[in-house]
């Protein structure tokens, strides 16, 4: 997950969800969490907590096998601050994340049950200096190096042990905990955990729906995109051409190529036998943008020059983009 103020907001993909007038009425139906990234022009009072369910304070590191702050000085007192805004809505839990894209140390502390528990009591005693409701797990990813981080092939089964011990420790609060977990928006990365058995112990997974098309793609696309979508969809495309003309290398690699969508994984993961009702769909507040892009299609799905930027945050695009005569702002309401 990338540092922004406001880096997601997240709605649970459940089924059946009647209209509601406010948050506080949709709470038994619907989860709608930030992951709140603090910056320097930190001002808590200014979160609109009145519509938010959950709040996740990002990020504490694994260090030395226990978490933490890497600078508890600071961050410690910006997560008491966020925390006294429950004053605006006492129904709000503040929840604290561990990791993040690129926070190593997951792989080491989960591989035996001695490193476990050191953790675990670590987070527990965390949750309880700081008076919060629930931990998030971003561990990107078990048994995948992704940016060098640490992994093995026994991450699948030790990540569920993770899990279960955090469950154990922190039901033995005194006062309800939320335990949840960042899953990738892509199919793979489902292949390297024990999917239904990590989901009887947490409320919810929080899918990262985003970055399924990246700034250094040489093909532009809704990196976020919602609906379903697939190969046929984009025939004619120079996208299409490209991942036809290298069908057989990938074939032979064991690999093939689909599009990706909210849609599309949040249909994956219910049909492994996950609860919709704890299926959370991660929106990302920030765009991706490519220069040297051609008119065709509006430059949808066609090849590019580079990143115009790696990418754009929300306040970029409402300063510099939504003014243009030909930027369209939609206000969507997602349902199933």
């Amino acid at each position: 997950m990338k540092p922004f103020t406001l880096l997601i907001f997240i709605l649970v993909a459940s089924c059946g969800i009647k209209e509601h007038t406010s948050i506080k009425d949709a709470q038994s139906d619907i989860a709608v969490i930030a992951y709140y990234v603090p910056e320097k022009n930190f001002e808590p009072e200014r979160i609109p907590v009145e519509k938010l369910t959950h709040i996740i304070y990002s990020f504490t590191n694994v260090i030395d096998g226990k978490m933490g702050f890497r600078n508890p000085d600071v961050a410690g007192e910006k997560l008491r601050q966020l925390v006294l805004q429950k004053k605006r809505n006492p129904e709000l839990k503040v929840m604290i994340a561990c990791g993040g894209w690129g926070a190593d140390g997951f792989s080491d502390m989960a591989h035996t049950a001695e490193n476990r528990q050191k953790f675990v009591a670590s987070a527990s005693a965390f949750i309880e200096e700081y008076q919060l409701d629930g931990l998030d797990i971003d561990w990107e990813y078990p048994c995948i190096p992704a940016a060098g981080t640490g992994a093995r092939d026994e991450d699948k089964q030790n990540f569920t042990s993770l899990m279960k011990e955090l469950r154990e420790a922190l039901d033995r609060i005194d006062r309800p905990q939320t335990i949840t977990f960042a899953s990738a928006g892509w199919k793979p990365y489902y292949k390297n955990i024990e999917l239904t058995e990590v989901m009887k112990y947490v409320d919810f997974m929080n899918v990262m729906t985003y970055d399924q098309i990246g700034s250094s793609s040489p093909f532009t696309g809704h990196h976020t995109a919602l609906g379903w979508i697939t190969g046929e969809d984009l025939k004619g495309s120079p996208l299409f051409a490209y991942h036809e003309s290298r069908k057989e290398e990938m074939a032979k690699r064991g690999r093939n190529w689909e599009p990706r969508s909210v849609e599309k994984i949040v249909d994956f993961c219910i049909k492994q036998g996950v609860d919709p009702h704890q299926i959370v769909i991660g929106a990302a507040f920030y765009g991706r943008a490519w220069k040297g892009v051609l008119p065709e299609e509006n430059g949808l799905y066609q090849a590019n020059g580079g990143s115009y930027i790696g990418w754009t945050a929300y306040h970029q695009i409402r300063k510099e983009f939504e003014p243009e005569a030909d930027f369209k702002r939609l206000n969507l309401i997602l349902r199933c």
